[in-house]
């Protein structure tokens, strides 16, 4: 686990710590954790602190001495450790309106409607038929995308991932019916793809997305 955060590109660090809930096997145990400084602003992206936090807590406490402090959420499942960063911070947490189920105190949360502007000018957009309660993030002050759990990276590659093994019933899904809800999101031309699972793509980010696209949908391992 990558507990030290490491800065991808000027003003964006990633950390992984284990997942808390994950199955057993290799795939999936590690999720990642994003910070992002910008003008004036700083940005959590789905934070998960690692078993030993405090590499993680010191980079925060850097960012806040100058910056304010929101947290986005992608996906309802990755509030995560949230909460305990608002009541250390005072960062508002952002998120579909089915995050706030998983908080205790809903004090510090705020909705997400898909295309208002958020801190630091991001937007959240909605995917899926049916629609899903994930949100990719479109994060202009780095020009990046951040998904929760519908694209990961697998062997140096982007894919959509599939909650289900695949067969061609699902490979017409994801080709007609899932793939097409995120195809907006590049004319966003992003250079960098945030993923949860797997690491993230720092240069060619819409290349990337479209490849990934244009591919079947991965199950796993072996899928």
């Amino acid at each position: 686990m990558a507990a030290q955060p490491s800065e991808l590109a000027a003003g964006v660090w990633r950390w992984t710590a284990r997942h808390p809930e994950w199955h057993p096997g290799d795939f999936g145990r590690e999720v990642a954790s994003y910070a992002l400084r910008c003008d004036g602003e700083a940005l959590l992206i789905d934070p998960l602190l690692p078993a030993e936090p405090k590499p993680v807590l010191a980079l925060l406490d850097e960012l806040t001495e100058q910056h304010e402090l929101s947290t986005l959420i992608t996906v309802p499942y990755h509030v995560r450790d949230a909460e305990a960063l608002w009541r250390r911070y005072g960062a508002t947490i952002w998120g579909h309106p089915a995050a706030a189920k998983r908080l205790g105190d809903r004090q510090g949360f705020r909705a997400i409607e898909p295309g208002v502007q958020l801190p630091a000018g991001a937007t959240a957009h909605a995917i899926g038929r049916p629609r899903r309660h994930e949100q990719p993030l479109h994060l202009p002050s780095h020009a990046a995308v951040a998904f929760g759990d519908a694209l990961v990276a697998v062997d140096g590659e982007l894919r959509l991932w599939a909650t289900e093994r695949v067969d061609e019933r699902a490979r017409r899904f994801y080709a007609e019916r899932f793939a097409p809800t995120l195809r907006p999101l590049l004319d966003l031309d992003p250079q960098r793809i945030l993923v949860t699972h797997g690491a993230a793509v720092v240069e060619g980010g819409r290349a990337a997305l479209e490849r990934a696209l244009d591919s079947p949908p991965w199950y796993r391992r072996g899928g």
